[in-house]
């Protein structure tokens, strides 16, 4: 059994004249990455991996996240073929995962995301919020082979904040 976890990273700034890749995070994407993170550290799930886009907003959103896990944290690896936004390097990347990973956690961009989710996922998304986050189980041996999942989890941000 394979699960992946897809994260959008969190709510980002444009008011900066800098390069895409560079972008920071605004203080809500700052907030509601803690908040998604908090009640996923609830569900005592443990990844055995977590990568991330080169992208400040995504990498940056990957070290919140990581820092909710109260008795474990995870290396964040950073991989450029998650800084894509049409989605064909991602599923790349996932199926070429290695078979000694069962858990994996992502963090990227949309419309990838949101394009992986329906792809691999049983439940339609119309668009992954930012620090949106979504759970798929492949019942497979190998990344190799994941089609057709079963999402296990969806979960935004807005379900989570008490405004």
């Amino acid at each position: 059994m394979k699960n992946l976890v897809i994260i959008r990273h969190g709510k980002s700034s444009w008011n900066h004249n800098i390069s895409d890749v560079l972008r920071p995070l605004t203080a809500r994407g700052k907030n509601d990455i803690k908040l998604i993170g908090d009640f996923f550290n609830s569900l005592n799930l443990t990844p055995d991996a977590i990568f991330s886009s080169p992208a400040k907003r995504a990498h940056d959103t990957a070290i919140i996240f990581n820092s909710r896990f109260k008795d474990f944290q995870n290396s964040i690896v950073v991989q450029q073929e998650l800084y894509d936004f049409e989605g064909r390097q991602v599923v790349n990347f996932i199926k070429s995962l290695s078979n000694d990973y069962n858990f994996v956690i992502i963090f990227g961009h949309n419309n990838a995301l949101t394009l992986i989710s329906n792809i691999f996922g049983s439940k339609v998304i119309d668009n992954l919020p930012t620090a949106g986050l979504v759970h798929i189980g492949f019942d497979v041996e190998n990344w190799s082979d994941i089609k057709k999942g079963t999402t296990k989890l969806t979960l935004f941000p807005k379900e989570l904040r008490h405004e």
